[in-house]
C-alpha cells in the first residue's frame, strides 16, 4: 500500500481533533485511542483525492467506527455498573496515565460523561457531534441512517437527558455548589483542615454496601473520622465531579466514563451535616443526574 503524504500530514494535524471527539463519543481514553488508530486504517485504505474537506471527512470516519463500538458494547449488555471499575487511584490495567485520564474526565465534564453514558448509540453521536462539535444534522443522519430531522430529535432528546428531568431543582444551588465544590477541592488536594472546616462536627457518613469492603453499610460519626475517610479517597476523587443528583448538587465519580458511585450531601448552615455514599446499581440507577449550568 503506497502511503499518501498528504493524508498522513493532515491526520496528524487534526489528530487532537479526533481523538476530542472519540473520547467524547467513548468516555475512556484506550478506547478513543483505539478508535483513532482504527479510523487511520480505514482512511488509509480509503481513496481521499476528491475530498474537499478532509477534516470533516476523517471526522465522519472515526464517528462510524465509535458507533459501531458504542453498538458493540450495548449489545453485549455492557452496563457500566454490572462491571467491577479498577481502582482510580492505581490507574487503569490497560497502562494509561490515569492522571491524563483524570484531566480529561475534568475538562469535559465528569456529570456530563455519566449522562452521555445513559444514551443510546444514536442520540450520544447526534449530541456530540451537533452541541460540542457543531457538525450539521444533514451530515449526522446517513451516520446513523436516519433523516436530518430524526437526527435532530436524537440530540434534542439527548440535550434534555443532560439537563436533567422533572426534577424540582433545589432552590439554593449556588450555596450548595459552593460547599460541595470546596469538599472536593479539599479532597482532590489533601487539605485535612479545610475538610475539617466544612463538616458539622457531628457529622455522619453513610455508605451501601456495594461501596465496600465490608458486605455490611458503613456509618462513619464525628468530623475528623469522616475527614480521615475522605483523606484515602484522594485518587478517587481526581474522576470526581459535580452534578445534579435529583435536582440537588453532589458528586459523582466516573473512571473511565462510566458511573461507579455517587456522594449526596446535607447542608445546614454552610456545614455538611450527612454525607450518602451510593453505589449499589438499582439506587444509582434511579437516581436523576444531570449537567451543572456553569
Amino acid at each position: 500500500m503506497d502511503e499518501n503524504p498528504l493524508l498522513i500530514k493532515r491526520f496528524e494535524e487534526d489528530r487532537t481533533h479526533l481523538r476530542a471527539v472519540a473520547y467524547r463519543m467513548l468516555g475512556s481514553v484506550s478506547e478513543a485511542d483505539d478508535a483513532v488508530q482504527e479510523a487511520w486504517l480505514r482512511a488509509s485504505r480509503a481513496d481521499t483525492g476528491g475530498v474537499e474537506n478532509l477534516t470533516g471527512w476523517l471526522t465522519t470516519v472515526v464517528s462510524r467506527v465509535c458507533l459501531n463500538m458504542l453498538r458493540t458494547r450495548q449489545s453485549r449488555r455492557e452496563d457500566p455498573l454490572d462491571v467491577q471499575v479498577p481502582d482510580p487511584a492505581v490507574g487503569p490495567e490497560d497502562g494509561h496515565d490515569p492522571e491524563e485520564e483524570a484531566l480529561l474526565a475534568d475538562s469535559v465534564g465528569v456529570a456530563l460523561l455519566v449522562v452521555l453514558d445513559t444514551l443510546t448509540p444514536a442520540e450520544r453521536l447526534a449530541f456530540v457531534l451537533h452541541d460540542m462539535f457543531s457538525v450539521p444534522f444533514d451530515e449526522i443522519g446517513p451516520m446513523i441512517e436516519r433523516s436530518p430531522a430524526a437526527a435532530r430529535q436524537l440530540a434534542s432528546r439527548a440535550r434534555r437527558r443532560v439537563k436533567g428531568g422533572a426534577t424540582v431543582p433545589d432552590p439554593d444551588l449556588t450555596r450548595r455548589r459552593q460547599v460541595v465544590d470546596a469538599f472536593l477541592a479539599a479532597t482532590r488536594g489533601g487539605d485535612f483542615e479545610a475538610l475539617v472546616a466544612l463538616l458539622h462536627p457531628d457529622v455522619v457518613l453513610r455508605a451501601d454496601r456495594a461501596v465496600g469492603p465490608t458486605l455490611e453499610p458503613i456509618v462513619v460519626l464525628g468530623a475528623h473520622r469522616v475527614a480521615t475517610g475522605a483523606m484515602a479517597a484522594t485518587g478517587r476523587a481526581r474522576f470526581t465531579g459535580l452534578a445534579l443528583l435529583d435536582g440537588t448538587v453532589g458528586l459523582a465519580m466516573a473512571p473511565h466514563g462510566r458511573l461507579f458511585l455517587v456522594l449526596s450531601f446535607t447542608i445546614t448552615d454552610d456545614k455538611i451535616t450527612e454525607i450518602d455514599v451510593i453505589a449499589d446499581r438499582d439506587r444509582l440507577c434511579r437516581l436523576d443526574v444531570a449537567v451543572l449550568d456553569d
